[in-house]
């Protein structure tokens, strides 16, 4: 079964070497009485052949992509979107470029231009996604030994998996080997991004524990087709514990980021303090709230809640007061790791106290 960056990959060359191929065989002279051409027949053949495969790729691909628009659970982002849009339309110009060819010869001018932007939306859809498979791909030639399925990286994973905090009845040796992170993989690459594309899961490295619990949570979520079992949320997050580089590279170090992580909480409960309305400033002045672009802040606080919970688990018990809004952000960060910049936190309190408690969006 081949991968879909491999798929990927395939797609563009066989577009690239159609349309170039196409551009070469409308030179030759053709005869408009008897839609003939004078290109040889063996490239004539070939350029069928490249067509033909291009559209089983294309087909391919969208047995891989398709069934996540129904069970994607978060809102699409913005790439995602465009992804949709492009990959459709080029389903529709092959369809139109099939018609052409078998019922409606008389459209056949057409067909540089359609075979130009067939291959132009091929770059844009591979442009878009390409990337973040790569970059998985890169993480696990990172990994120790070259390889995420190397004798060094299983040992490794097996070092690191105990402080994941799984159950004691899980066999940990077992998810350490070459077939078991072959098979995380898969769940990672299939499964897995049905709610998060690859970028929002590999821009964020977490410790075993974290990759744990993230992966436990997600596991709970409903999903028509593509139900996660146990046993695959274990080898998906010893899968993610190989590609992901070593985050401590010892105690004192591991030290210093538990110090630096506790005085952001501190500073962000002091700011968080500030913006709440009626707080006291220096000197008994009331503190002057930060003007938030409510637009910005909605736009924050959807994409980064839904990176961990539907946002529905917001709205069936919301913040009643601007203290319970920053608690709630708080726990977000100290319980689900979720990896907010000063800004976020302004932005996404600002959202909540403006929808939840004072309900002016």
């Amino acid at each position: 079964m081949f991968s879909t960056s491999t798929l990927g990959v395939a797609f563009v060359v066989l577009g690239f070497g159609s349309m170039f191929l196409m551009y070469h065989l409308w030179g030759y002279p053709y005869d408009k009485a008897t839609r003939t051409s004078a290109a040889p027949r063996w490239a004539m053949y070939l350029h069928r052949g490249l067509g033909y495969l291009f559209a089983i790729t294309y087909v391919l691909l969208m047995i891989e992509m398709v069934p996540r628009l129904w069970q994607y659970q978060i809102e699409f982002p913005a790439r995602t979107v465009v992804h949709m849009v492009v990959g459709f339309g080029i389903g529709f110009l092959l369809l139109v470029k099939i018609s052409i060819m078998r019922f409606f010869r008389h459209f056949e001018e057409w067909m540089p231009f359609l075979g130009t932007a067939i291959m132009l939306g091929t770059v844009i859809l591979l442009g878009l996604s390409m990337p973040f498979a790569l970059h998985e791909e890169a993480l696990a030639a990172n990994a120790p030994g070259g390889s995420a399925f190397s004798e060094a990286s299983q040992e490794r994973v097996a070092r690191l998996l105990p402080s994941a905090g799984m159950p004691d009845d899980v066999k940990l040796d077992e998810l350490s080997t070459a077939s078991s992170l072959r098979a995380g993989r898969g769940v990672l690459t299939k499964k897995c991004v049905v709610c998060h594309d690859l970028k929002t899961i590999l821009d964020q490295p977490r410790t075993p524990a974290g990759w744990y619990s993230v992966v436990e949570r997600m596991g709970e979520k409903p999903t028509l087709f593509s139900a996660i079992s146990e046993q695959e949320l274990l080898r998906v997050t010893a899968y993610l514990v190989a590609i992901t580089p070593d985050l401590q590279k010892s105690r004192r170090q591991r030290r210093e980021e538990d110090l630096a992580r506790a005085a952001a909480m501190k500073e962000m409960e002091t700011e968080m303090a500030a913006m709440v309305p009626g707080a006291a400033a220096a000197g008994g002045a009331p503190a002057m709230a930060p003007v938030i672009d409510l637009k910005k802040a909605r736009m924050t606080y959807e994409d980064a809640c839904s990176q961990c919970h539907e946002l529905s688990d917001v709205d069936e018990a919301p913040p009643m007061s601007p203290e319970e809004s920053a608690e709630l952000i708080r726990r977000m960060i100290t319980e689900n790791e979720a990896e907010l910049s000063k800004d976020e936190i302004e932005l996404c309190h600002a959202y909540m106290v403006a929808h939840y408690v004072e309900k002016k969006i």
